[in-house]
Parts: C-alpha cells; sequence; structure tokens
C-alpha cells in the first residue's frame, strides 16, 4: 500500500491479504505479474492450483526490476510470452526454463494453442515433447500440413498419409491431427491426437425444440461418422432461431460458437438436397440446415447430407 498515493486510478488499488486476492484473482484473470519473492508467490498459488491447461499464467519480477520468470503456465497459459512481454517493457531479462525452448525446439502444446487445436489427451503432451527432447522419431499424420510448417525442420519428424502406414513404421510416438475418431486398434500410449476445431453444424429445429433432442440427434451422428465433437467449432442456423432456447442451451452446454443467417444468404447457397417446401414457408429459405453449415465453414465440405429426425434437422461440413 505504500505506492498507491502514486496511482492515477484508487480503482486500481487492492487493499486485501494476499492470499485471499490471488485466490480471486486465479479465477478473473488469464494471467498474473507479481513482483516479489518466486518463494512468496509458491506458496501462495500451490493450493490453486488445477492443471496446466487451466492455470493461468505466472510471471514473476524482483522488484529491481531485473529478471521477468515464467513460473507456470509457459506453454498453454501463454506464461512464456508475457514473460517476455514484462522483460520487454522493463529492460528485465526474460527466463524462460520450459525445456523445449531451452533447446530451441518445437513444442506440440504450442502448435496447439497456436492452431487454437483442443489436446485429446494432455498427459500426451510430455511424452511427445520428451521423444522431441531425445530426439527418438516422431511418424506424424496431419492433413492440414500445419505441424510441418510450424516445426520447421526442427525435431526427428517423419510424415505419413494415413494411420495405418505411421503405425507400422519404426517411430517411437505418433501425433495425428484429425477431427476423427481414432480406432481402438489404432490406439497407442504414444499417441498425441490433436483435434482441428474444424466442423460446423448446421441445424435447422421446429419452435420449442428441447436442448436434449438437439444433443441426441448432433451425438449420434457425429457417432456414425465416426467424428470427434472435440472438433466441432459452430452451430449455425437461420436467423428466425437466433432466439431458440434449445440451440442456445446447446451451444452453452458445449461452448460452441453460434451464427445465423438471413433467409436471402441461406437461399444464396447451392445445397445438394432438394428445397424445404416446409421451410420456404415458415421462414422464407429453402433450407437451413445444409446451406448454414457451409456457410459456417467457408463453403467447405458437407461431410453428412441433411438429416431429419423428428423436430431436428442437421448437417455437418468441414472446413478447408
Amino acid at each position: 500500500m505504500k505506492y498507491a498515493a502514486s496511482v492515477a486510478s484508487p480503482a486500481s488499488v487492492y487493499t486485501e491479504e494476499l492470499r485471499s486476492l490471488l485466490a480471486r484473482l486465479w479465477q478473473e484473470r488469464q494471467g498474473l505479474v507479481c513482483i516479489m519473492a518466486s518463494g512468496i508467490v509458491v506458496r501462495m498459488i500451490a493450493p490453486l492450483l488445477e492443471g496446466k491447461d487451466r492455470d493461468p499464467a505466472i510471471v514473476v519480477m524482483d522488484d529491481a526490476g531485473r529478471f521477468a520468470v515464467s513460473l507456470l503456465s509457459g506453454h498453454l497459459g501463454g506464461a512464456n510470452l508475457l514473460a517476455e512481454q514484462c522483460a520487454l517493457a522493463t529492460g528485465a531479462t526474460a527466463v524462460i526454463t520450459t525445456a523445449t525452448d531451452v533447446h530451441g525446439l518445437p513444442s506440440f502444446d504450442m502448435l496447439a494453442k497456436e492452431q487454437g487445436w483442443v489436446i485429446d489427451d494432455l498427459s500426451r503432451i510430455k511424452i511427445l515433447n520428451t521423444l522431441l527432447l531425445e530426439g527418438g522419431e516422431i511418424a506424424v499424420v496431419d492433413r492440414t500440413g500445419q505441424v510441418e510448417r510450424f516445426v520447421s525442420g526442427r525435431g526427428n519428424l517423419s510424415y505419413y498419409p494415413v494411420f495405418q502406414s505411421a503405425l507400422c513404421s519404426k517411430a517411437a510416438g505418433f501425433l495425428f491431427v484429425t477431427n476423427r475418431k481414432i480406432p481402438p486398434e489404432y490406439r497407442q500410449a504414444n499417441a498425441l491426437i490433436l483435434r482441428p476445431r474444424n466442423l460446423a453444424l448446421g441445424v435447422g429445429c421446429n419452435s420449442g425444440t428441447s436442448m436434449e433432442e438437439i444433443e441426441e440427434v448432433v451425438l449420434a451422428n457425429l457417432e456414425k461418422l465416426s467424428l470427434s465433437f472435440k472438433s466441432v467449432c459452430c452451430l449455425a442456423s437461420a436467423i428466425a432461431k437466433r432466439s431458440e432456447p434449445g440451440l442456445l442451451a446447446f451451444a452453452e452446454k458445449y461452448c460452441i460458437s453460434t451464427s445465423f443467417y438471413e433467409s436471402a444468404e441461406l437461399n444464396a447457397v447451392q445445397s445438394p438436397s432438394p428445397p424445404s417446401a416446409y421451410a420456404y414457408e415458415a421462414i422464407g429459405a429453402v433450407g437451413v440446415a445444409e446451406p448454414a453449415a457451409l456457410l459456417a465453414s467457408g463453403n467447405g465440405i458437407l461431410l453428412l447430407n441433411k438429416v431429419k429426425s423428428c423436430n431436428v434437422t442437421l448437417a455437418i461440413a468441414e472446413k478447408v
């Protein structure tokens, strides 16, 4: 509090006890910069730790401004970047201790963060990053091409077109970038799966359709196509459905974004299914599920043509 008088806005001064303040900010902030001894910070945050995919970035600086230490959540939380930003702003030295960074190697959790991909099993990150450090061969299947771009020749990576050929190799580990479910016979303890979020759900429904009914139709059809829900990026429909409780509840439950399109936008998309007289009479659109999915995917590829189940119509498109 001894510096409170020099702060321009009193609202930015915290007066509560440090332990309770950190506990509160832990839930509210993506990153925290603590200007104090690292031992104090370690003791304060120890009871708050949940996991590297949930903990905020923690950077510790000494009060002389000599060092900015990335203490916690260096990759996924962004503490390494935050430490570098603090160092740039103050003239301090950024202290980064994550092994891949120290050795100038890529890390697969940073690749996932950069691309907005979902890590299927976070525990596999350590296995694959360790292989990178030890020079072990990693067999990669990645139709996006982003892995090869990201690693830029660093590490011992080999690339294969399909899972079968990768698994038949003599690689010590495997990296699969896919929105597909991996068959049980292809699942390996040393395999990391990254899920690109590239599936758009086009959904039409009758008024009052429950969240549970929409959920049942979506999950059943994803299962039929062996697609992972972790790769779903958005739900799309007609603008007439922008306040439909069941749709909104479904999107909220699974933390996916929503897009709603005017009938004119939907009608401008060429869809494989015949026009729907029912939809045209109701909202002036010749179709909802397919054109909405295609629009939300940026004119991608339809993986599922429109299917109807009671009150719900569904189409699924993949971004390309």
